[in-house]
């Protein structure tokens, strides 16, 4: 009999970020920075399909679209001097919803120190999978809480032509820019970082996420998996994790009857599980459920694990009376 290639006792907590850990959305310190006007960047991002259709595209992912407008920004001068390293600084000032960080960290200590989990070495890992932008989420202060980040990415300085027969140093001479998208992800690859995620390639990067693996050898299965969300953008992942036996939850900002309405929808159409507002203080309705379905995803991994220990090693043999 082959030995499965992971233990499965790994609890994969998976966030999108806007309007999920942050009230906002992250490019606010940009715009802030560079005293531009965020509802203009966004109606000009709205108002792009219309201008690339009359140009004669048709297919125009809508998703991604503010990434080229980021680069337009950048390139015109008005994001000067915008690169990977600003953005970073500039993720420091993105703002978190109450208990955060600090409930990431919290999530983790709760099955650490639980007696009955200990023997079976139960772990949670919190990732976060977003169309925003990585480098800002990794400067943010979540970040060190956080076991991996999926975003979008740039590339600064870009390889001219014949770059690998000239002296490397000329490939990067000037003053660094973002210029290029290195790495989109939008509302519907999203489930592939969750796949990532099930087949272990985050950890493991030998194994391919294409690669056709059993379901028993895969790192993390789908239902040792919660992925909390704000909206109807997350449809496709809530659809994945909900199909294999995961968690799903909506959170709404505090107070937005609009947000509410929302994620209502979402439960009404059995999009997810359950939701909550997005505050992740100790007590919430929303830390609780989430610690709820934590500590019933860690019951059945010990149940099956000790299961398993029976069937394997049987009962010992005794003196007939």
């Amino acid at each position: 009999m082959t030995q499965p290639l992971f233990l499965q006792n790994i609890i994969a907590c998976i966030w999108d970020f806007d309007k999920t850990l942050s009230p906002g959305y992250m490019q606010a310190p940009i715009f802030e920075h560079y005293k531009v006007d965020a509802k203009t960047f966004w109606k000009e991002v709205e108002q792009l399909p219309e201008v690339y259709k009359k140009n004669g595209l048709d297919l125009i992912s809508t998703d991604t679209l503010y990434l080229n407008h980021i680069l337009t920004y950048a390139r015109a001068g008005v994001f000067k001097g915008l690169n990977n390293s600003r953005l970073r600084e500039l993720g420091a000032k993105i703002e978190l919803y109450n208990g955060l960080p600090q409930f990431f960290e919290e999530i983790k200590s709760f099955v650490s120190r639980h007696a009955h989990w200990q023997p079976h070495d139960i772990q949670v890992e919190h990732y976060i999978v977003s169309t925003g932008l990585r480098q800002m989420i990794l400067g943010s202060e979540i970040a060190p809480y956080v076991d991996g980040v999926w975003g979008c990415e740039f590339v600064e300085d870009t390889p001219p032509p014949d770059y690998l027969q000239k002296d490397e140093k000329s490939v990067s001479n000037k003053t660094r820019i973002i210029s290029q998208i290195a790495y989109a992800l939008d509302n519907t690859t999203k489930t592939r970082a969750v796949f990532e995620i099930n087949k272990g390639s985050n950890k493991i990067p030998e194994i391919d996420v294409n690669a056709m693996i059993p379901d028993a050898d895969r790192r993390v299965p789908f239902q040792n998996m919660i992925y909390v969300a704000d909206g109807p953008s997350d449809i496709p992942v809530f659809s994945l994790i909900n199909r294999f036996g995961g968690r799903t939850f909506a959170v709404y900002q505090p107070e937005s009857s609009k947000e509410f309405s929302q994620v209502n929808r979402l439960q009404k159409q059995k999009r997810v599980q359950s939701f909550g507002e997005a505050n992740y203080t100790m007590g919430s309705q929303t830390a609780m459920w989430i610690i709820n379905a934590i500590s019933e995803i860690s019951a059945r991994i010990v149940e099956s694990r000790e299961r398993a220990l029976g069937d394997k090693i049987g009962k010992p043999p005794r003196h007939l009376e």
